[in-house]
């Protein structure tokens, strides 16, 4: 589909053009395009507009891009980040992600709230912001793969690339949100003792020891969820997400695996989640000598908390009410995202995005109108802060 009828300055538009490219994220769906064409695309749009624009490329088909408008020297800097990649085009209503089309006040297809649009806000308002003197960098990091393992952000951190304060701008539904969970994922292999189907003294079931924990499991869930919530983001939850186990009818099966996330609120930790995983174990351990078991983190992903106090929350609030004549909700969000990366290498960070709904659903839309106020109080946000 052609961008010759669309104006690319305009945020509607630019967002439009976004979603008509195929960026669906390889990790996710095999064979998938991935970030390259969709990269191309911002690449040539910033460098028409005076950006310094660097592509980094660990992996040659999955390219991020870092975009700079320099300043003159001793202003703070800001960064903005969003991401380029989107989950499957298959999933959408009719198989028709790509088409993109407004109607009733929004913007439809896939990643048009997931976050295109909140790309196509950084970058016109970054340009609008860069018109006019500066003293601070303003810095965009159009990052690949955030979808699935956030090697973008990750690369953008491994360069050296920082700020003194960072929007990430997932759709937050116009909310100012200071801090997220984060997540750590387990493997619990329940080992038992492979026998013939015919000699159970001789075997020992490792899947129905496994339901054994699995029953503690869900203990272990419903006391986290009824513990003291944090101001923000409410309490930690656990929850079994595959099980794998036995090699054939006949057979007392010997190993059954079972994958678990741990959602985690700010003060839990690594050491502190698995200690309590440990403890379910051990208890099933002490009154069962046929049940053994190995445990293991396989993943994680840090908690996110931003001092509300930070320059780069305080200017975004203030442009908010100064763009929209109200005061923004502050908030805590369920769901990771990639500020923790940047707030765990020492950049402030805030999330702020635009309104709508179907994140990773059949159906995707975001509204114009929040749409403009997004681009509106990110301008706002950047000449304050680098001037």
């Amino acid at each position: 589909m052609s961008t010759l009828e669309l104006n690319l300055d305009d945020p509607t538009d630019l967002t439009r053009a976004l979603i008509r490219i195929d960026s669906v994220n390889p990790d996710l769906i095999l064979g998938a395009n991935g970030e390259s064409k969709i990269a191309d695309f911002t690449r040539e749009w910033l460098a028409t507009r005076g950006f310094e624009v660097h592509t980094l490329a660990a992996k040659p088909s999955r390219p991020t891009i870092v975009a700079v408008a320099k300043g003159s020297g001793d202003g703070d800097s800001i960064m903005l980040n969003g991401h380029l990649d989107t989950v499957s085009l298959a999933s959408y209503e009719n198989n028709e992600g790509l088409k993109d089309r407004t109607t009733d006040g929004n913007i439809y297809g896939r990643g048009s709230f997931d976050m295109k649009s909140g790309v196509a806000a950084m970058m016109i308002a970054a340009n609008n912001a860069h018109q006019d003197p500066h003293r601070g960098d303003i810095i965009l990091t159009l990052v690949a793969d955030e979808e699935y393992a956030s090697s973008g952000t990750e690369e953008v951190l491994k360069a050296g690339i920082t700020a003194q304060g960072a929007i990430v701008a997932e759709p937050m539904n116009l909310d100012i949100t200071i801090a997220h969970r984060g997540f750590l994922w387990f493997e619990v292999d329940i080992i038992g003792l492979a026998a013939h189907g015919s000699r159970p003294e001789l075997g020992i079931d490792a899947i129905v020891n496994a339901g054994k924990f699995l029953t503690e499991l869900g203990i272990h869930g419903e006391e986290l969820l009824a513990s003291q919530p944090h101001p923000l983001l409410a309490t930690g939850s656990i929850h079994a997400s595959t099980i794998t186990g036995g090699e054939e009818l006949s057979s007392y099966p010997a190993l059954c695996t079972i994958e678990i996330e741990r959602r985690t609120i700010t003060g839990e930790t690594r050491e502190s989640c698995t200690n309590q995983l440990t403890e379910v174990l051990d208890q099933l351990t002490a009154k069962d000598p046929n049940f053994n078991y190995e445990l293991r983190v396989i993943f994680e992903r840090p908690t996110f908390a931003v001092d509300p106090n930070a320059k780069i929350v305080t200017t975004l609030t203030d442009a908010f009410t100064q763009e929209t004549k109200t005061s923004p909700t502050i908030r805590g969000e369920a769901f990771w995202t990639d500020a923790a990366l940047l707030q765990e290498a020492g950049i402030p960070s805030v999330l702020f995005g635009v309104d709508g709904a179907g994140a990773h659903a059949a159906i995707e839309w975001t509204t114009i109108e929040s749409l403009n106020t997004v681009t509106a109080v990110l301008e706002t946000t950047i000449r304050d802060f680098t001037k």
